[in-house]
């Protein structure tokens, strides 16, 4: 039998060298730097949160309608999510674009920490995500139509990745059953094409609920879904010394009483559940909920609970990995300006003992295999089609996702650079499976083998309906 291994080796000699035959798509990506930045920055400025990027989405259909894309708004059920596509005949090939902020974390573009009014904030990078993904795909949309290459490129706007799984829903309606190649990318502190996988998630809110009183003059009458919420807590904390390496959980206390005196009939724990194995996520998630029947139990409360998104794991495609690998080390590393340096380095000096060097920039990291402990719905679209992507370094080397500084080069040249870099890769490595059959024959061969001739799609999250207003 054939093994990842094989098809992997089998990539290389597929790949094809960045020649004179590549600079046009490159040519196209560079006509849409203007475009790159202006809608990056949009985005950032209206840092919209998961299923409530209206602005967002229209922005980007728009754009790709002004472009000759077809566009249709609202699939799975999700108002801002839409698939745009140009071409005909020949295989599909898919950009993911995602456009969702996080809330809490607000910063301006200053290198020094600055809090923004706005209180949420691309701190994930997204709106690069968005604007350099709609540059590949215009890019290339521009490639076939000049070279009369046939095929059909779709740019699928992707909604809520941030805890609301926007391309599970999309991938259970089946939106990537006919595409033959998925491409995504995301921001980061460094140049990557390293085949690195993901963890199974699952979260949901716990909400306790029991009987208000006067804490110092009945407390006797009272029943505290706080207490509900901290015995949870505390039994969560004992059961994470026995889950296996790979086991994630985390939680925050969304609402947990407004006045000490009064004992809350009401308080919601939001909880995340993360593995490399989905099942064992699955059973993880059951002690979970014994512990909140079990909270309830001891407090005299009642607990309910809503599950509000789960990701399986991002399944690697080491054949198209090592080929964009190859197309991300023709195109280099980042350079900064001048002015860009000044900046990345006052935003360096806020990490202490754990800067980086900022020349790491212009570097791309080694090819490896390896686990991420982050999660990502573009593991469910991962498991519907053969997948790959990149990272760009789009924040300051040393930069941690989620954090203020990731949120201020988002908004800065720092960040339209990298995701203008991630354009070129993505341009490269769609014109490469547009021209390349055996390349696409090989990937889908390695894709059918580790899914398995048995495999079965199903999600973590159940028959639940798109959670729209989660972020309300």
């Amino acid at each position: 039998m054939r093994t990842a291994a094989f098809f992997a080796s089998a990539a290389i000699a597929f790949a094809m060298p960045v020649t004179a035959q590549t600079s046009e798509p490159l040519d196209e990506v560079a006509a849409q730097e203007e475009r790159t930045g202006r809608v990056a920055q949009q985005l950032w400025d209206w840092a919209e949160l998961g299923y409530l990027e209206t602005r967002s989405s229209a922005l980007l259909q728009d754009e790709l309608e002004s472009e000759g894309f077809s566009v249709e708004a609202g699939i799975a059920d999700i108002p801002t999510a839409f698939v745009a596509e140009w071409g005909e005949g020949g295989p599909v090939i898919a950009i993911l674009a995602e456009y969702d902020a996080l809330p809490g974390i607000s910063q301006t573009s200053s290198p020094t920490r600055e809090h923004s009014a706005h209180g949420a904030g691309h701190a994930c990078g997204h709106n690069l995500f968005a604007a350099g993904s709609l540059t590949a795909a215009i890019a290339i949309r521009r490639w076939l139509e000049k070279t009369g290459t046939p095929g059909r490129i779709r740019l699928y706007g992707t909604p809520a990745e941030e805890g609301g799984s926007g391309k599970v829903y999309m991938t259970r309606a089946g939106m990537f059953d006919d595409v033959d190649i998925a491409l995504h990318w995301h921001a980061d502190d460094e140049n990557s094409a390293a085949a690195r996988t993901s963890l199974a998630n699952r979260s949901a809110k716990f909400r306790f609920r029991g009987v208000s009183a006067h804490a110092a003059g009945a407390p006797e009458r009272g029943r505290s879904a706080l207490d509900g919420v901290e015995a949870m807590n505390m039994m969560v904390n004992m059961m994470r010394e026995h889950t296996s390496m790979d086991t994630r959980i985390h939680y925050v206390i969304t609402e947990g009483g407004a006045a000490p005196n009064v004992i809350p009939d009401f308080a919601e724990v939001f909880y995340y559940v993360r593995h490399s194995d989905a099942d064992e996520v699955r059973a993880l998630w059951t002690r979970l909920e014994a512990t909140a029947r079990g909270a309830a139990m001891g407090t005299g409360t009642e607990v309910e609970w809503e599950i509000i998104h789960g990701n399986n794991p991002l399944l690697v495609n080491e054949t198209l990995a090592r080929v964009m690998d190859q197309k991300l080390r023709s195109l280099g590393g980042i350079e900064y300006t001048p002015e860009e340096r000044e900046w990345a380095e006052t935003i360096s000096q806020s990490f202490g003992d754990n800067a980086i060097p900022l020349e790491e920039a212009g570097k791309v990291q080694p090819y490896a295999k390896s686990l991420g402990y982050g999660s990502t719905d573009v593991g469910d679209v991962s498991w519907a089609t053969p997948t790959v992507g990149v990272r760009t370094a789009t924040w300051v080397p040393g930069t941690s996702a989620h954090s203020w500084q990731a949120v201020a080069a988002s908004g800065h040249s720092i960040g339209h650079k990298g995701a203008q870099h991630a354009a070129k890769a993505l341009t490269l490595m769609a014109a490469e499976l547009f021209s390349n059959p055996e390349l696409r024959e090989a990937a889908r061969a390695e894709f059918d083998a580790a899914r398995g001739e048995d495999y079965e799609y199903v999600s973590l999250l159940g028959d639940r309906d798109p959670p729209l207003d989660y972020r309300k």
